[in-house]
């Protein structure tokens, strides 16, 4: 009878144990960041923003879009030769991404590497708006990109800049997740990154291939301050050691690469105005 009893005690702490591992080796699931913000500065001020973030971007990610806005990436794409398939510099980035859409083929390889093309769009997190379909490739040859009318041959094609660059690199990019706002489409997270901060916080680089408010006027920025023309989002949120902070954005803010984070990001973070305020995460 102690024999049984025994064994039957064994049995079960040997069933506990295995179960233990099993759930240590298993991978999280869920959202490794939430957090909701209101906008601040800009035409649609006081509205709700969420953030869902399924993942982070490694360090090759990171260097992908960086050496995308150095141009290292397009030049090996490229061959060394001249410029992509499509006429015309069209409307851009800094006056050069209408020819990276006509340019598919400059795309940044580093970007293909990271397998952008196997990686599906993440689903929503359950409490959320219904996510839509993330923006697809705008690349292909023919005529040119949006604003490229007439040019036909590569001697036409406008030089790629670091703008032009970036954002095919964000289109090819894979989906880390979402943010949303009251507009009817949400935005696809292409590139987030994180660093801890002296003061135990988080300091947050994130980009999206859309422009915030691109097909209305809610993020219009409010005062002097001149818009940019990139047709992405880059973002920087600095939270506190309680996870609550405030962010800025490329809307009138350059973006540049960050020596410290080895990251791109933005250019005179402390001078620019706050658009996402009264951070916090869930």
């Amino acid at each position: 009878m102690t024999t049984r009893i025994t064994s039957s005690l064994f049995a079960s702490l040997g069933l506990l144990v295995l179960s233990v591992l099993i759930r240590a080796q298993a991978p999280a699931s869920g959202p490794v960041l939430k957090l909701t913000a209101t906008s601040d500065n800009v035409s649609s001020s006081g509205e709700t923003i969420k953030l869902n973030l399924n993942k982070w971007s490694t360090d090759a990610e990171r260097d992908q879009f960086v050496a995308a806005w150095n141009l290292t990436a397009a030049a090996n794409a490229r061959g060394g030769g001249g410029g992509g398939r499509g006429g015309g510099a069209g409307r851009g980035g800094n006056g050069g991404n209408g020819a990276a859409r006509g340019a598919a083929a400059t795309a940044p390889a580093a970007a293909a590497a990271a397998g952008a093309d196997a990686a599906p769009d993440l689903p929503p997190d359950p409490d959320a708006v219904p996510v839509p379909a993330a923006t697809p490739a705008r690349g292909g040859g023919g005529g040119g990109g949006r604003g490229g009318r007439g040019g036909g041959g590569a001697g036409n094609t406008a030089p790629v800049t670091p703008a032009a660059s970036l954002f095919t690199a964000l289109q090819n990019g894979p989906v880390n997740g979402y943010l949303w706002t009251s507009e009817v489409t949400g935005y696809a997270i292409r590139y987030a990154y994180k660093l801890p901060l002296p003061n135990g916080g988080q300091r947050i680089i994130l980009a999206t291939d859309r422009r915030l408010g691109a097909s209305n006027s809610t993020w219009k920025p409010a005062g002097a301050a001149t818009p940019t023309d990139y047709e992405f989002t880059v973002m920087e949120f600095r939270l506190g050691p309680k996870g609550d902070g405030e962010g800025k954005a490329s809307l009138t803010g350059k973006v540049t690469v960050d020596a410290a984070s080895k990251s791109i990001a933005l250019e005179g973070y402390d001078v620019l105005p706050v658009v996402f305020k009264a951070i916090k995460t869930q």
